[in-house]
């Protein structure tokens, strides 16, 4: 493979990233061309050297991704840094989607039932007063707290689970990152 068809596919497998990322990376890549070409290397040596575009693509998503989530730290940013590591293989996908599906399915239960035991908590102290007849307001209300006061700490066990989440998949990335390390040795020697 040549420079030309090297640097195309490497900057198709980033595309969707920002501008200046794209740029510094490549520019990276080129340099390396570039400076092995100086040493007496061809074309062809220099990309088999490099690796496959796609992967490297892929890799270099995945930095990013990882680097987003421990700057910004938002729900954006984490599903970056999820979608980053799941994309460096395919093997991955097939071996973390059904765990992260089945943890997403529980979260989300969380989140729902957080929402209706606050609705629920919130209209028995306020309409169940008006609603049930002779009145035990004392116990009503009580019981709307209650309810409003399981919401909350259900919708704060939905956070902290998908936080959690996120933080395990950051670190999956980084250790997916540090035993890819040894194949991407071979660019740092040809600079």
């Amino acid at each position: 493979m040549n420079r030309q068809d090297f640097i195309d596919r490497f900057r198709r497998g980033l595309r969707g990233l920002p501008q200046s990322a794209m740029t510094e990376s490549i520019a990276d890549y080129e340099t390396h061309f570039a400076e092995a070409m100086a040493a007496g290397r061809s074309e062809s040596e220099v990309s088999a050297a490099l690796g496959d575009p796609d992967r490297l693509a892929r890799e270099v998503r995945a930095q990013i991704g990882l680097k987003r989530w421990d700057m910004e730290r938002n729900p954006s940013a984490a599903a970056n840094a999820i979608f980053a590591v799941l994309g460096l293989g395919a093997i991955d996908i097939l071996i973390l989607l059904p765990i992260l599906m089945w943890i997403a399915g529980v979260i989300f239960a969380f989140a729902l039932a957080a929402i209706a035991l606050f609705c629920v908590g919130a209209v028995m102290m306020v309409v169940g007063p008006v609603v049930v007849h002779p009145p035990p307001m004392a116990a009503l209300i009580l019981a709307g707290l209650g309810l409003i006061g399981a919401g909350a700490f259900a919708g704060s066990v939905a956070g902290i689970g998908a936080i959690l989440c996120t933080h395990a998949l950051v670190w999956y990335g980084r250790l997916h990152l540090r035993i890819l390390q040894p194949a991407l040795e071979p660019q740092g020697q040809l600079s």
